[in-house]
């Protein structure tokens, strides 16, 4: 009986888009000729999806010949469906197709999983990950979100330019990184943007990020982070002895004053109190990560943003050589960027640089240093890179020491290491708003980035500072007047 019904919901949505063609777009729109449950007609909507993408008239008699030539041309029904009288209330009756679509396919999925449980050769989480990804692309293909007219976008525009209003004219519109220039250029990681933060091994980039979901905490926001390369005690290591200014190797081995054991015991508990949830396995696929990234978010509607440490280290469904590496990454970085505006929510994405840049003189990053740049750099809104030049100097140095003891000749190294060096945020690409150079400071001691102290970067300048080849884009207005890097 309900077979019955849907089958004249059917005809008449047929019989709808005959009487009137203009209402094809308002069906195609939602509906797609396998969500027919009747054979035929599914076959007629495909020949009228034909006949409009050929840009013909949508008519009967120029169809017919076209229906007749199948197999499964039934004329009976076809001469029904003519004396068929159009529907008033289309979308309705759209939405009733597309319901018992969306049913028929979860019926077949659960029918796959049946199926895929009893076949001993099968991983459990590999039927997980197909079963994820088929609800995914299940509920991804539905209803098209609509247009949004004039009225109602500056409505909602206002509402948000009255609570910026409301906070005092703050720059800070996202979440707070930590950094008052990265903040005024970027105001803040905001909902929906896709993050990636990009450096050279020993760079300190897990350090960097780390900072930043301390900032986030302390703002009241939670958050979710993968991290592949690092297990979370380590992390939490990082975080105390930051917060706590103990030095990381002294926390490792215990050596703390009664004084430093109170105040970690004290730090330890509110840490243990904030809304931080730590994912240390070494593998996730992108569908992996979409799908606790749902359970979570749904668990915990305050998560406020989500880490990825690092991209490169993350699996897609796509498997092979280096040319599927890079539409593996190409899925991976178009996941994240659609998970976050699904999740509202800024994800951020550590990324590994290619080593070519290490075989330049100025070794700043740039966007073509990326690994499988193409795809991060177009789903990117910010694309950030961590520098800190006495990393070069101090290896520089180094390899003149060991030639010059290989060459039996005395050598005295210039470099001078100090606690704290001074570090920059290159900001590479900002989809809102401008793009230049933040002057920050690493220390060492304490394993975090700082702002920089007037102190600390006085007497410094970078070698390349004082050649043709620097410019500091911070301070050449010809520079900082450039257009935007989309």
């Amino acid at each position: 009986m309900e077979n019955l019904g849907l089958h004249n919901i059917e005809r008449s949505v047929l019989a709808t888009i005959f009487f009137n063609p203009d209402t094809f777009e308002d069906v195609f729109s939602l509906l797609q000729p396998k969500d027919f449950h009747d054979a035929f007609f599914e076959l007629i909507f495909k020949v009228i999806c034909q006949q409009r993408e050929a840009q013909k008239p949508i008519d009967p008699d120029l169809l017919l010949p076209l229906i007749a030539k199948h197999k499964l041309y039934n004329e009976e029904e076809f001469l029904s469906l003519l004396a068929t009288p159009p529907l008033i209330n289309l979308d309705f009756y759209l939405q009733e197709i597309k319901s018992a679509s969306l049913k028929r396919s979860l019926y077949l999925i659960a029918n796959q999983i049946a199926s895929s449980t009893k076949d001993q050769n099968k991983e459990a989480q590999d039927i997980l990950d197909e079963t994820e990804k088929q609800l995914f692309e299940l509920s991804s293909h539905g209803e098209l979100k609509d247009f949004r007219q004039s009225n109602e976008i500056i409505q909602s525009t206002l509402s948000l330019i009255q609570e910026l209003k409301a906070r005092g004219n703050n720059l800070l519109v996202g979440l707070n990184t930590g950094f008052a220039e990265l903040n005024r250029i970027t105001t803040g990681f905001n909902p929906g943007e896709l993050i990636i933060i990009g450096a050279r091994p020993s760079m300190g980039k897990t350090t960097f990020v780390l900072n930043m979901v301390q900032k986030f905490l302390a703002s009241g926001k939670g958050v979710a982070f993968f991290s592949l390369e690092m297990q979370a005690e380590h992390l939490m290591l990082r975080m105390l002895s930051s917060s706590t200014s103990i030095p990381l190797q002294r926390l490792r081995i215990g050596d703390l004053t009664s004084e430093e054991w109170s105040n970690l015991s004290q730090i330890s508990d509110h840490t243990a109190s904030l809304p931080l949830f730590i994912d240390d396995n070494s593998f996730v696929s992108i569908t992996q990560l979409r799908s606790k990234m749902r359970r979570l978010k749904n668990k915990h509607p305050h998560i406020g943003a989500c880490v990825v440490d690092y991209l490169q280290l993350m699996s897609g469904s796509k498997k092979g050589g280096e040319s599927k590496r890079q539409e593996e990454i190409s899925e991976i970085s178009r996941g994240l960027k659609i998970l976050a505006r699904e999740l509202e929510i800024p994800i951020i994405a550590l990324s590994q640089l290619n080593r070519m840049l290490e075989s330049r003189d100025d070794k700043r990053p740039q966007l073509s240093d990326l690994r499988e740049s193409g795809a991060i750099e177009q789903d990117a809104d910010i694309i950030l890179f961590l520098y800190r030049d006495d990393v070069y100097r101090k290896r520089e140095e180094k390899a003149k020491e060991e030639r010059a003891k290989k060459e039996d000749k005395a050598y005295k190294s210039q470099f001078v290491e100090r606690d704290i060096e001074p570090a920059e945020i290159i900001v590479a690409k900002n989809r809102n708003g401008e793009v230049k150079p933040v002057k920050i400071q690493f220390n060492k001691k304490f394993i975090r980035f700082e702002e920089p102290s007037f102190e600390e970067e006085r007497d410094y300048k970078t070698r390349y500072e004082n050649s043709q080849e620097y410019i500091d884009m911070s301070v050449d207005p010809s520079i900082s007047d450039m257009p935007i890097i989309q």
